[in-house]
């Protein structure tokens, strides 16, 4: 009992944070593998260039949306030397944010039981499981934002639309959720509305920048890309490069700083991949508007619905970055702040995902590059595992049509009072 109400303590939760993002930030700036490359090698440059007039996604096309700058720019705060740990502090900032957000709602009855106590747990072993990678990376700015816009997209629609639409206005990914709201929300059309208020807004901005089609030069760059050997689709060249390398090979290209898989077929794979993850993205959300209007209550259906969407990004992508794993951590704490226990199988499926993550990306990667059949083995199973995170999901969407038994009972007493 002492221990149970030790971790609960606010103190004890911010200590733990703080804690985990000094140890991620120690071992992406020191690790000999440069998990934080991407910050110091290609984030400082592009601020240093936009300092100086040369505007990346306005001077010329950018891999991010504009705004996925700012960020950049605010880790300048200490200097070009000490960009790593400018960055690393305003990853702390914005996570920050999250957690006094989740921990201001639990109030002083329900602090010891919260449901939200426990989702910042397991949001903050998620990042350790995930590793250097979870804060070294433009993906963790869009998933602060995402789990705050998806806690208040039921009673604040249009703050929730405003905020992903910032977000993607970072990083395309989170439109998914906006479409995910629109499906399971009663105030669809003010988060929608607020949605697309919110990008006009910014994109006329960005324009009025001097960007000109530059500011979508994203689409493209994104569209362009082959096969990263860790997508799921790719596993399986990966192993044909394995048994027979004059079939398939991984080979590095360096226009986008990442590996990809070559070889009979992987062309044509790749050309079906966006269209395919069009299609079942699409299903998803038509599955969803179904259950929803058979009656499901949007706090049942929104995790949930947006696990599925989230995690097929995942599995019918055609780069798989092991940074992506990080947009898990939006709907799962999601569905463990307002459904608890409901939620704990999907949670610890993802937290053994994202360890396995951590020891295919940093540690074994150079490994996995030359085809180490251990690590072939790692990579096969973290990828099993996502897809068997993605029926998980899926099934719990259509479990909750009106008349279905549920898997266990929705909420307790306690979730009720936070909900």
């Amino acid at each position: 009992m002492m221990l149970e109400t030790t971790v609960r303590r606010p103190v004890v939760l911010w200590s733990a944070f703080l804690l985990v993002h000094a140890w991620l930030g120690f071992v992406g700036l020191t690790h000999p593998t440069l998990p934080w490359g991407d910050v110091t090698l290609q984030y400082r440059p592009w601020v240093q260039n936009a300092l100086a007039g040369d505007i990346v996604g306005v001077s010329h096309p950018w891999v991010y949306p504009l705004v996925a700058l700012v960020p950049m720019l605010a880790a300048m705060v200490l200097g070009p030397e000490l960009y790593g740990i400018g960055w690393l502090l305003v990853v702390v900032v914005t996570d920050a944010v999250v957690l006094a957000f989740l921990l201001s709602r639990t109030g002083p009855s329900s602090r010891l039981h919260s449901p939200r106590i426990v989702a910042a747990w397991w949001w903050i072993g998620f990042l350790l499981l995930l590793g250097p990678v979870a804060l070294g990376r433009i993906d963790v700015t869009t998933v602060a934002i995402s789990i705050i816009a998806l806690l208040v997209a039921q009673r604040r629609p249009v703050v929730a639309g405003a905020l992903l639409a910032v977000a993607t206005w970072i990083k395309v990914w989170p439109a998914v959720l906006v479409a995910v709201i629109v499906v399971a929300v009663r105030g669809r059309g003010r988060a929608a509305l607020a949605f697309a208020a919110t990008a006009v807004a910014i994109g006329l901005i960005v324009l009025a920048l001097g960007s000109g089609a530059n500011s979508l030069g994203f689409i493209s760059q994104q569209s362009s890309r082959g096969l990263q050997i860790e997508a799921p689709i790719s596993t399986v060249w990966m192993w044909i490069a394995f048994v027979d390398p004059t079939a398939a090979a991984v080979q590095y290209i360096p226009d986008i700083n990442t590996f990809q898989v070559v070889g009979s077929g992987v062309d044509q794979a790749s050309a079906l991949m966006t269209p395919l993850l069009v299609v079942v993205s699409a299903g998803l959300l038509f599955l969803g508007a179904i259950v929803s209007r058979s009656g499901a209550r949007a706090v049942h259906l929104l995790a949930p619905l947006g696990l599925a969407i989230v995690v097929g990004l995942l599995v019918f992508n055609k780069v798989g970055s092991p940074q992506f794993v990080l947009w898990i951590a939006a709907p799962v704490v999601l569905g463990i702040a307002t459904q608890g226990r409901r939620f704990r199988a999907p949670a610890i499926l993802a937290l053994g995902i994202a360890a396995v993550t951590q020891l295919i990306y940093p540690f074994g990667y150079d490994a996995l590059l030359v085809l180490e059949p251990g690590m072939l083995l790692v990579l096969t199973a973290r990828n099993i595992a996502l897809v068997v995170l993605f029926g998980m999901a899926v099934r719990m969407v259509w479990r909750l049509r009106r008349g279905s038994k549920p898997l266990i009972p929705l909420r307790t007493s306690q979730e009720r009072q936070v909900t």
